[in-house]
């Protein structure tokens, strides 16, 4: 080997090691992650449900590895995974896969992530582990740890974690999808102000229960996935539902600063997937798309009309796609998103990015 080929692999060896040792500091700073929400997070919950709300089956997990369904609504790895790999922790078990365990082990992170849940609990109501639900499983996890670890130590954990929350897109597309006459009785305003309403309980007991370190994904611009899409003529977004997702996100972040300001301790992140993933979507080729309007899997238009099963038709180039199924997506999309979260700036990311919390 010559001498520029030595000095390149020491320079890659540097790199590689400066990686693992960010990594592994990181992952000291932060000792878990704890996620909630949705199916964008949801990482095998939904697998031990009765519900119709599932993806342990082909062609979901095509390029996880050992290619095989795991219950992610992806091709592949999904944001808490990549978010897990950031931070040099694993990516959190669900907590249906192991809270029936009388060894079970919540030190070292829980996923109570449910494909459909809400911020309501009527949003596909007996179909997920609603997000209510989902923070009473954490109430029993954190009881656990102090019982475990001591009041004082289970408290200085938790303070230490990551709370990550994706919450409210299932809302949103259900109201948009209502009738005209349930939402002249219940216009957006006032819809968005309920949500609001809601999630403020809800991240107040998350702080009660000990979460300190919070990261809160808004929503997506649900009106552009491919399902709401398909039922416009043009196959355009749906005006209405980014509308309702705007509006929600910049409340949500409200929210959080008003309760940095006046509850100890808590500091928080918020990263705007809805404005993060718009320019995926109006500009695809310029972050390495080559499809961004209809779904890599699923059956009819745009393959919009029916979700990704085992009979659906899927694409060969995943990585150009920057939807998977009807609602969700792909493993390249989710890569990137989380790469913005972790080291973008504001107006994606802010007050700080995750990095940044996680070592606060």
């Amino acid at each position: 080997m010559d001498a520029g080929n030595n000095a390149i692999a020491a320079a890659s060896f540097a790199i590689v090691v400066l990686v693992a040792a960010a990594a592994s500091s990181l992952a000291a700073a932060v000792p878990a992650v704890y996620v909630l929400g949705d199916s964008l997070a949801d990482v095998g919950n939904n697998n031990h449900l009765l519900t119709l709300l599932k993806a342990d089956f082909p062609h979901n997990g095509i390029d996880y590895p050992g290619g095989k369904a795991t219950g992610r609504f992806s091709n592949g790895k999904n944001f808490p995974d990549f978010l897990a790999e950031n931070l040099g922790l694993a990516t959190s078990p669900p907590y249906l896969a192991i809270s029936s365990s009388s060894s079970a082990n919540y030190v070292n992170g829980v996923n109570f992530a449910s494909g459909g849940a809400g911020v309501f609990n009527s949003t596909n109501k007996d179909q997920c582990i609603s997000f209510d639900k989902q923070i009473e499983y954490y109430s029993k996890v954190q009881a656990s740890l102090v019982q475990s670890l001591g009041e004082a130590q289970a408290a200085s954990h938790l303070a230490k974690s990551l709370f990550a929350i994706t919450i409210g897109s299932n809302d949103i597309i259900g109201y948009v999808r209502s009738s005209a006459a349930a939402k002249a009785t219940n216009p957006m305003e006032q819809f968005v102000d309920a949500l609001i309403q809601s999630l403020t309980g809800q991240l107040q007991r998350l702080y009660d229960l000990g979460a300190r370190r919070v990261l809160f994904l808004g929503t997506g611009p649900v009106g552009c996935c491919p399902s709401l899409r398909e039922l416009s003529a043009d196959r355009g977004c749906s005006g209405e539902a980014n509308d309702a997702s705007a509006r929600y996100n910049a409340a949500a972040a409200s929210l959080l600063r008003g309760m940095a300001e006046r509850r100890a301790g808590l500091r928080y992140a918020v990263f705007d997937s809805s404005a993060a993933l718009l320019r995926y979507i109006e500009r695809p080729a310029a972050y390495g798309f080559a499809e961004a309007r209809a779904a890599c899997c699923g059956l009819g238009d745009m393959n919009a009309k029916i979700g990704c099963t085992p009979v659906s038709f899927y694409c060969a180039n995943r990585t150009g796609y920057v939807f998977w199924d009807f609602y969700h997506p792909t493993e390249a999309t989710a890569r990137m998103l989380t790469a913005v979260a972790f080291d973008g700036s504001p107006p994606l990311v802010f007050p700080v990015n995750i990095r940044q919390l996680a070592a606060m």
